[in-house]
């Protein structure tokens, strides 16, 4: 029976069909490759071209997970090129006109550590959890009295792309020679300690608590404490005292460096 139906089985027209079959569907796979390359929307074609001219370091400072992303905003409309920090101002000229958008180039910048504290700072309790700055902050703020400083548990220096950040006496630093300002550390810090200055400015405020005096004292050995000699000394009027911390216009700052000098608490740190 078997043999039979096979035998009557007309193997030359079922060979045409399974090639009419195959033709077809290299002729869809054609056809779609061809849409794909002839129809490419006017939208693709400009995040293409954002893209080719961003600096593909990826390193998620601008919020997003990588340059395309940012691309992608940017063609939208819900980005804005200073978000990014790491391309350079003659890309983001080329980009600008692409996009229509007026682009004024702005100074470099360098981020810091607003924090003197680590193993300057006295401890609450011993912590012995998770190294990670986010899961520590979720524990009464973190193992150290000051609930303003740094933990020490080093996210900033692990999503940093240049290696610019690192841990010294417990604490995060930056290397202002690797440091391309593109704010991963900014994002990755809980306590948002990190802040961007100009890349030319001799002093920064490296201290992020609003106590007062004594409450300073009692928990660090560098923090604030809203004297005001800095301001005082400011042969420029370029510091104001807000919040019980110094606040520096670096408009107006000419790098004399009489505030640090000034500093009972060496709180102001010099980076040159």
């Amino acid at each position: 029976m078997t043999n039979s139906i096979l035998a009557a089985v007309q193997w030359s027209q079922v060979g045409i069909v399974l090639g009419i079959f195959a033709a077809i569907a290299v002729l869809l796979t054609v056809c779609i490759l061809l849409v794909a390359k002839f129809c490419k929307t006017n939208a693709d074609e400009k995040i293409e071209t954002i893209l080719s001219h961003l600096a593909g370091a990826n390193c998620g400072g601008c919020g997003c997970t990588g340059c395309s992303g940012f691309a992608e905003k940017l063609a939208k409309g819900e980005a804005s090129l200073s978000d990014c920090h790491v391309t350079e101002a003659s890309q983001k000229a080329i980009i600008a006109e692409v996009l229509g958008v007026p682009f004024a180039e702005g100074k470099p910048t360098v981020s810091v550590c607003r924090c003197s504290g680590g193993a300057n700072a006295k401890d609450a309790f011993t912590y012995c959890g998770a190294e990670d700055c986010a899961e520590e902050a979720k524990l009464s703020g973190g193992h150290k009295v000051c609930k303003y400083g740094c933990l020490g548990d080093g996210n900033c220096s692990r999503v940093c792309p240049e290696s610019a950040v690192c841990l010294k006496e417990e604490k995060a630093d930056v290397d202002p020679d690797k440091c391309i300002s593109c704010g991963a550390c900014i994002l990755a810090c809980p306590k948002k300690l990190f802040d961007r200055i100009p890349a030319d400015a001799k002093v920064y405020v490296a201290c992020s608590s609003h106590e007062r005096g004594k409450a300073v004292m009692d928990a660090c050995a560098y923090g604030c404490i809203g004297c005001g000699k800095c301001a005082r000394t400011c042969p420029e009027s370029a510091i104001t005292m807000q919040n019980n911390l110094p606040v520096i216009d670096y408009a107006k700052c000419v790098n004399c460096g009489k505030c640090a000098e000034a500093c009972p608490r060496k709180t102001i740190k010099v980076r040159y």
